[in-house]
């Protein structure tokens, strides 16, 4: 499969040098700014992230399949979300506005976990809010990351917002350690501290982000024909190129078990302490944070289909390690492969994807995208939360490794042949 870029140029062909000197190496102001709120709104969501699954399991008591339904339940709920909130941003180019709305309904359901207590309702309409958020915003950001400079150095710019972004993410569980240390593990503490940052989160984007990107004008002919919502929102699937990218990211979310998972296996394996539960994700942070501008460039130099598969066959090593007997060293062998995995995979994803669709509907196609990965990633942790339940964490572990083994075949076999036919994308 090629990859389809707006100059005709082949995935797998060395990108061009940039001309006009060192302008065209340098990163967009959208990337930076949209990096700066990804920064300080991921000290936020980290914080909360760190904190929930042993929150849930350890102090509310749910079972691994409980815990599996509901992040599963609330992570489709994100995804369906994505296709309302990339198509309104499609409309009039307002990427900004769309993803602030999400940015701001994420930080206000810090609050619903505060006020929820112990109440399930509560709980799930807070997490719900969340991941509602969160699924708003995420397409129209990755367009205005995507639309914001040359196709042939959007790995890079991929990278540096990713790798801002995971510098919050290293951040939050930090804050919420501190937090949760210097309150005596009050987990409502934490819950306001999270609202507070989410909130400086959105002053950011309002204040320093870009409105839109300037999109190309639609002819007359064309607005006096409305297309139907739902051809609009399946239009993607037309091209032949992205079809493939969706069918193989979708493939290999539905072989994963989600970080949540793989926290609580390293909790039980080596036994450790709840206060030290929420470090557990600075080892995927920390590893994510370094490698994710050398896999953006990387991906620009020598394309983007090897490193995407190259990121699942080192989860795949994760899984392999959590089924030995755990270690400390072990235990950081484990969250370096998962810092591998996002950094070759997370940006290197949308950089792939984001030069085949048309730029008025990117946010659209991105969206698209993304909810079917994270739809299949939805069976892949109910599914591994009930063969955890039914046969124990060991069989699960089994099974997850035998499908994502199987899914990476697959994958590779759909994105080795590179012959589609080149055309550059309207």
């Amino acid at each position: 499969m090629t990859y389809l870029a707006t100059t005709g140029r082949r995935d797998d062909a060395p990108a061009p040098p940039p001309t006009g000197g060192g302008a065209g190496r340098r990163i967009p102001a959208t990337v930076l700014a949209l990096g700066t709120v990804s920064l300080v709104t991921d000290v936020s969501s980290e914080m909360v992230t760190a904190v929930l699954p042993l929150y849930l399991v350890l102090g509310l008591g749910l079972s691994p399949l409980q815990f599996g339904f509901l992040d599963g339940l609330f992570n489709a709920a994100s995804a369906v979300v994505r296709l309302i909130g990339g198509h309104a941003a499609d409309r009039g180019g307002r990427h900004k506005r769309i993803a602030g709305i999400g940015y701001l309904l994420s930080a206000c359901s810090r609050l619903g976990l505060l006020l929820a207590g112990g109440a399930t309702a509560g709980l799930a309409t807070a997490l719900a809010a969340d991941r509602v958020g969160k699924g708003i915003r995420t397409a129209p950001r990755d367009a205005l990351i995507s639309l914001s400079g040359p196709p042939e150095t959007l790995g890079r710019s991929f990278g540096v917002h990713r790798a801002m972004d995971t510098t919050g993410a290293l951040l939050g569980p930090l804050v919420a350690f501190t937090v949760l240390w210097a309150t005596a593990d009050a987990y409502d503490a934490v819950f306001v501290v999270s609202f507070c940052i989410g909130l400086l989160g959105v002053l950011v984007l309002l204040l320093y982000v870009p409105g839109g990107p300037a999109l190309p004008t639609v002819s007359l002919s064309a607005v006096s024909r409305p297309t139907p919502v739902r051809t609009k929102a399946l239009a993607p699937l037309r091209d032949p190129a992205f079809r493939r990218i969706l069918a193989v990211a979708a493939l290999l979310g539905a072989a994963t078990i989600g970080d949540s998972f793989v926290f609580l296996l390293l909790q039980r394996g080596l036994d450790l302490a709840p206060g030290w539960f929420p470090l557990l994700p600075l080892g995927v942070a920390a590893s994510y944070l370094l490698l994710a501008i050398p896999a953006g460039r990387i991906a620009d130099r020598f394309g983007r289909r090897l490193p995407f598969l190259c990121g699942h066959l080192a989860l795949l090593g994760g899984y392999v390690v959590l089924l030995t007997p755990l270690t400390p060293a072990a235990v950081v062998l484990v969250l370096v492969l998962l810092g591998v995995f996002y950094a070759a995979t997370d940006g290197v994803l949308m950089a792939l994807a984001g030069p085949v669709l048309p730029a008025v509907g990117r946010a659209g196609g991105l969206a698209l995208l993304q909810t079917g990965q994270a739809l299949t990633r939805l069976l892949g942790t109910a599914g591994f939360g009930a063969a955890w339940t039914l046969w124990g964490q060991r069989p699960a572990l089994y099974a997850a490794l035998t499908l994502l083994a199987v899914a990476l075949t697959c994958g590779w076999a759909l994105l080795r042949n590179p012959s589609h036919p080149e055309r550059p994308t309207p």
